[in-house]
């Protein structure tokens, strides 16, 4: 965890923006690593952005000084990755679903935030949406951005997006492993094996690191005990589907809760997910966009268009 720590502080010397640090305890003791920027700017709904499967807080660096210009932004690492508590989740893929989202819930409690824009991406928008089906009082806008679990796994082989190398890759490794398992074997060599396997993130974050930092932050957050990835083990039919499908239970969102779904134009997530979320909601505002020059990762991809997109969402908001 040290190690984690020491290249995270690297890569937040990065913000120019004011921000605060720090661990937010929750009542069952346990704990969530919390980044706040632009904590005086208090009279506009603050935004608060949930990353992806095996990420953190680090990874939003191209995108916070940007978000936090004129409303304060909140950004976590959820429970059971980072440097959050790493506790044994429920088995089941209801259980563990739940168990994200209550110490989501528990989280905005102890932050005393009364109502937020919501903004996640990969499985951080499969449990935004989940939360906003659950707390929509606390949701003035929910940003998806490439969400994983929406759709149905097609019984037509043909009909699957093909997923990128590395996630053959991973898959064909590992088994019936953990999805990251890997790396913790990998030991002192995983930076590399990062590296090896994701080039692309050395650079997506070449304006600000010209070294390995981001592969080092990468390794160091899924090197711990698997606590979160087991629990994703658990929601995943297969790496890129979900056991309880998100598109089956979007229509459950309030009706007056907005939704914008953000891809990337060369993203391997099926971007025809946001037109039918927009059928399955005839009396919502629903919007899809694709960010060209994208792939999954559209806010290190395509960052100053993307940050120039959400800003537009949250100026709408207030």
């Amino acid at each position: 965890m040290s190690q984690l720590k020491n290249v995270e502080a690297r890569i937040l010397q990065c913000l120019q923006n004011k921000f605060l640090a720090r661990y937010v305890s929750l009542p069952n003791q346990n704990k969530i690593w919390t980044v706040t920027v632009s904590p005086e700017l208090r009279d506009r709904t603050p935004l608060v952005m949930v990353h992806g499967f095996g990420g953190g807080v680090g990874l939003w660096i191209l995108n916070m000084d940007s978000l936090s210009t004129r409303r304060t932004l909140h950004t976590f690492d959820l429970l059971g990755f980072g440097r959050s508590s790493r506790p044994t989740f429920p088995r089941d893929p209801e259980g563990a679903e739940d168990e994200f989202v209550t110490s989501i819930e528990t989280w905005r409690e102890s932050m005393g935030i009364p109502s937020m824009i919501l903004l996640g991406h990969s499985l951080g928008g499969f449990l935004a949406t989940s939360y906003s089906i659950k707390y929509p009082d606390r949701v003035k806008h929910l940003i998806l951005v490439d969400p994983w679990g929406f759709p149905l796994r097609p019984a037509d082989p043909s009909q699957v997006r093909a997923p990128p190398t590395w996630v053959k890759a991973v898959a064909s490794v590992l088994g019936r492993s953990n999805p990251l398992a890997v790396l913790r074997v990998a030991g002192p060599w995983g930076p590399s094996l990062v590296q090896r396997f994701r080039p692309d993130f050395k650079r997506k974050f070449a304006d600000f690191f010209d070294d390995d930092t981001i592969s080092e932050y990468i390794y160091h957050c899924n090197a711990q005990n698997p606590s979160g990835e087991t629990a994703f083990k658990a929601m995943m039919e297969s790496i890129g589907w979900a056991r309880r499908p998100m598109l089956e239970r979007i229509h459950l969102i309030r009706k007056d809760v907005p939704i914008t779904m953000i891809y990337g134009a060369n993203t391997w997530i099926d971007t025809s997910t946001g037109k039918k979320v927009k059928l399955q909601r005839p009396d919502s505002y629903v919007r899809d966009l694709e960010i060209e020059g994208a792939s999954h990762h559209v806010y290190a991809d395509q960052p100053h268009i993307f940050n120039a997109v959400v800003e537009e969402i949250c100026d709408s908001v207030d």
